[in-house]
């Protein structure tokens, strides 16, 4: 205690932290297979719908488009995360400076709210594939695409950047040792010293008008799509439109469910043992990566078709 208090007078703060995760798990280093094992089948699944998507040209459509950029993102974020911690579990080679804790917690937070706002972009293409079905072509062209992409990605580092500036600003007199796989805000601020009621106000701030903003604008639209698809004329297309939606709904229900059960935990976890956050991490930032292009696959018929062709 005194020894905190010290640094804080004199301005210390540290420059370098060691992520330690799972810290109640006696032999670390089994968790290797779990974690390897996901990560693999993770990049397996989502690449196979990528490279099927791009291969075919059944499949060069705005909807499958959005689809891979997804599939993208969460190949992009679970990498920023799982190598970094199978090479501490292996080589003891868990140390991060606070430059690359500082764009870990950047990757992470951006890319999850990428994800998010594609699939904005996706309730948008089905509102006007079923709204606007003449027009479709003329409207969800390759530079509208290239539009929504754009802006989901400057919306993303928009409203996650006052989070990482702030959290980065704290003075961390304490432990350097991060009782996690991955630096995040909440674990950060841990270890942080003085006054941090800002930056635990912004992040919470940040996180429910992402989480439940996002989340409650998807529902209203695709309540909204589902309606309209009922009253179509052709029962082939409107069981086409309602499997598509839903499969997209399931997706974005899977995502923001372990988000908003993430969020819960982590204002809980002053009764909750450290191995169940890192699990908690886990499951937010790996399950939905890992189920994902399992929903795509089987769910969406074309893409089941190009699949089974490839593999017979």
């Amino acid at each position: 205690m005194e020894d905190w208090s010290n640094h804080s007078r004199i301005g210390f703060s540290h420059t370098e932290f060691v992520l330690h995760g799972f810290p109640g798990i006696i032999h670390r280093k089994l968790l290797i297979i779990p974690f390897l094992t996901v990560y693999i089948l993770l990049l397996m699944g989502n690449f196979t719908i990528v490279h099927r998507i791009h291969a075919e040209k059944s499949l060069q459509s705005p909807m499958y488009y959005l689809i891979s950029i997804l599939l993208l993102a969460s190949i992009a974020c679970t990498t920023s995360i799982t190598p970094k911690f199978l090479l501490g579990l292996s080589f003891g080679l868990d140390r991060i400076s606070r430059a690359g804790c500082f764009i870990q917690m950047f990757s992470i937070y951006s890319i999850t709210t990428f994800e998010s706002g594609i699939m904005l972009s996706m309730a948008l293409d089905r509102y006007v594939a079923v709204y606007r079905p003449l027009r479709y072509n003329d409207i969800m062209t390759k530079r509208t695409l290239v539009l929504l992409t754009c802006v989901s990605w400057v919306r993303s580092a928009f409203l996650v950047s006052p989070v990482v500036i702030l959290t980065f600003s704290a003075q961390f007199c304490r432990s350097n040792v991060i009782l996690s796989f991955v630096c995040e805000n909440m674990g950060l601020l841990s270890l942080a010293c003085g006054d941090i009621t800002r930056q635990k106000m912004v992040g919470l701030a940040v996180r429910s008008v992402i989480t439940l903003g996002d989340f409650s604008l998807l529902v209203l639209s695709y309540s909204t799509i589902l309606y309209t698809a009922m009253k179509i004329a052709t029962s082939k297309n409107r069981n086409k439109a309602l499997n598509t939606c839903g499969t997209h709904l399931l997706v974005a229900m899977l995502i923001y469910l372990c988000t908003i059960i993430s969020s819960i935990i982590y204002r809980m976890r002053r009764s909750m043992s450290i191995d169940i956050l890192n699990l908690v991490s886990a499951t937010y930032l790996m399950v939905p990566a890992t189920v994902n292009p399992v929903i795509y696959g089987l769910r969406v018929k074309e893409i089941r078709k190009c699949l089974r062709k490839s593999w017979l």
